[in-house]
């Protein structure tokens, strides 16, 4: 980014490829409208060059970027609705390998596979977005709490709460439908 700064537009080209299919996919998940995705996936990139002047690298780029695509997202759904709560108290941790029941030794295999990501993916739409947001940044970008926290600029312990929370109620959400 500091090349970029500089006026290396080559620099730039080297960020947008490094960061674009991931940062696509961030929105893309956090909203499921494949139009408003790319509408705010090049509103990100756009500030991204207009901020270019100014940047200052007290944190990692990709943690800025993140940072840039979250304030893009939280006005989007604050246009939208309110954020939507969720109180309930949950207090286990749990990863994704353990939100799916396993069937590995079923002859469908690739069939219960597929029903099994249709049925992650609709429970992952039915999480508040804080949750959601939480969720995905750490399971699939690979962002640690405290980067997340970061990004979503709350505390460390409401990022990882949140993350539980999410982990939680995908389990409760995945198993229920599993049983329907």
């Amino acid at each position: 980014m500091h090349q970029y700064r500089q006026g290396d537009h080559r620099a730039f080209e080297q960020l947008y490829l490094k960061h674009k299919g991931a940062l696509y996919r961030y929105f893309l998940r956090q909203i499921g409208d494949q139009q408003l995705a790319e509408d705010l996936y090049q509103e990100t990139w756009g500030r991204v060059i207009k901020a270019a002047a100014g940047y200052q690298s007290s944190a990692k780029f990709t943690t800025w970027l993140y940072r840039i695509a979250h304030n893009l997202l939280i006005d989007h759904v604050r246009a939208l609705k309110p954020v939507e709560s969720f109180t309930d108290d949950y207090g286990e941790n749990v990863d994704a390998q353990s939100i799916l029941p396993s069937d590995q030794d079923s002859p469908d295999r690739l069939a219960l596979d597929d029903i099994k990501a249709k049925i992650l993916k609709q429970c992952i739409a039915l999480l508040p977005h804080v949750q959601k947001e939480a969720f995905l940044l750490s399971v699939e970008m690979g962002f640690t709490a405290g980067a997340i926290s970061e990004i979503a600029d709350v505390g460390l312990e409401a990022t990882k709460s949140r993350i539980r929370y999410a982990n939680r109620a995908l389990k409760e959400c995945v198993n229920s439908k599993w049983q329907e």
